[in-house]
């Protein structure tokens, strides 16, 4: 059994900062990809970044430029700092964790960027 646990969101202004962080616990396996997807209200989920175990990385266009994706692989915890954020990136942000067929997702952190 895996379980992600996400924190890090909250309300920001906009151009703003925040950090969002993700912890895996459980049968983890040393080949993966880590990422962070978000939704917001009346659209679809949508990748924002994705790290592979090996430190690939791939960014919506959306927030390239913008958002970095790291991770920590003796904490199995990954990482997503967003900076000059805007309205548009207001969403629940969802970490996922894909290990060989097996893919699973946190309970979802609330960023709202707002004035």
């Amino acid at each position: 059994q895996v379980q992600l646990v996400e924190s890090g969101g909250g309300l920001v202004q906009p151009g703003g900062s925040l950090r969002l962080s993700c912890a895996a616990s459980g049968s983890i396996f040393s080949i993966n990809a880590m990422g962070w997807y978000r939704q917001a209200p009346g659209k679809q989920r949508e990748l924002v970044a994705v790290i592979t175990s090996g430190g690939s990385t791939d960014y919506a266009d959306s927030v390239k430029g913008r958002f970095t994706i790291s991770r920590d692989n003796a904490k199995n915890t990954v990482y997503l700092q967003m900076n000059s954020l805007k309205p548009e990136d207001t969403a629940v942000y969802y970490c996922r964790l894909v290990q060989s067929t097996y893919r699973y997702w946190g309970q979802g952190t609330q960023v709202t960027v707002s004035s």
